[in-house]
């Protein structure tokens, strides 16, 4: 067997296609798996930290502005959509996989397009509520569409086509134990660990609220563990802590969270964006989660992911407009205080959970492909 998945832009596309390789790994001994990814794209460096090759193609977005500059942007755009196409091409004649899955990110619609009209079976997964341009795309030329959400499948031409899967998580996320994953943290003592990112490249807007948020938690003599994933933010926000008097000591700031599935493992509180793939791991791990979705995205889809979970009772829901570091912070301490609300919060997040759902599309695949 022969897999090539294809993904990019952020962390959110690029775990689900792990879990994917995982689970035909642990089908097929022998199965041989390749990334395709965009030239210069984070998914570079994630996926080799996984352990698997990737090839790239030269792929870039489309702008909404009229702005020359932007005009040129989208020209050489266009003109990308050209190369890639042949770029895709090559990747697929040398690889010559048996199946193409694409896990969302316009650096996915080069190899699933080109596989499409060379016959190679093909899928796309959707993790989000309402389905990204890259994936509704694709959806009229691939075999099979997966979604995370059942709220999806209406956002597709041909719902026949459609199968509600789960967003799938990566197996790292069900090895350790609240108390395994802190002694492997090194942490000691019985302070609880609040974790808080947002997303994988990080967010000016929150990152700088949670300058504030930190300046709480010094004041308040550090009562609980903070681990911090900042992005691209990291050396502003390191600077701006040290000048408030913060050493590295102090906390645990990070430019990117690598070891996510122990430090999930560990955190008895999540603040984060509302990505499908990141509402997925809350689910699968139980965890109580403070949701600020971005409102720099497609059809508000974070909004819808978060409603979800917020609905259910696993997720308090704030939106960024009415976000501030101390109102955070003073969240924080309410649902820290109340242990039997975050046990209630665990609960309902478990509900909403689809262990099986890496499983699941490697059984809807194996079928669409007549094995």
């Amino acid at each position: 067997m022969k897999l090539l998945l294809t993904c990019g832009g952020t962390a959110g596309h690029v775990y689900p296609a792990v879990a994917l390789a995982r689970v035909f790994q642990r089908h097929y001994q022998d199965c041989q798996v390749l990334f395709v990814g965009a030239d210069g794209g984070m998914e570079l460096k994630l996926v080799a930290q996984e352990g698997y090759p990737i090839a790239t193609v030269t792929i870039s977005n489309f702008r909404r502005s009229l702005s020359p500059k932007q005009w040129g942007h989208n020209l050489k755009s266009a003109w990308n959509v050209v190369h890639s196409r042949r770029q895709a091409a090559g990747i697929l004649k040398d690889f010559s996989p048996d199946l193409v899955v694409g896990t969302g990110g316009y650096a996915s619609f080069p190899a699933v397009r080109q596989a499409a009209r060379m016959g190679i079976p093909t899928a796309i997964h959707e993790s989000n509520a309402s389905p990204g341009l890259t994936t509704r795309t694709l959806a009229k030329y691939v075999d099979l569409v997966m979604v995370g959400f059942e709220e999806a499948v209406k956002s597709y031409e041909d719902p026949s086509k459609v199968k509600v899967t789960g967003t799938p998580v990566r197996p790292d996320f069900f090895a350790l134990t609240r108390q395994q994953a802190r002694a492997k943290l090194g942490l000691t003592d019985d302070r609880p660990v609040v974790l808080s990112f947002w997303g994988s490249l990080g967010a000016s807007v929150m990152n700088r609220e949670m300058l504030d948020f930190m300046a709480c938690w010094r004041e308040e003599d550090m009562p609980f563990h903070h681990i911090h994933g900042a992005g691209r933010d990291y050396e502003t926000m390191r600077q701006a802590l040290s000048g408030r008097g913060l050493e590295p000591k102090d906390f645990d700031l990070r430019q990117y969270i690598y070891d996510m599935p122990t430090v999930m493992a560990a955190a008895d509180l999540v603040l984060c964006r509302a990505g499908a793939s990141t509402l997925s791991e809350l689910t699968a791990t139980g965890k109580p989660a403070i949701l600020v979705p971005s409102p720099n995205v497609t059809a508000n889809h974070q909004f819808k992911n978060a409603k979800v979970l917020s609905d259910r009772g696993g997720a308090l829901l704030v939106e960024e407009k009415d976000c501030s570091g101390q109102k955070l912070y003073g969240m924080v301490q309410d649902l820290l205080a109340d242990g039997a609300g975050r046990d209630r919060m665990s609960q309902a997040q478990l509900s909403l959970a689809v262990p099986t759902a890496a499983e699941d599309i490697y059984q809807a695949l194996m079928k669409r492909m007549g094995h």
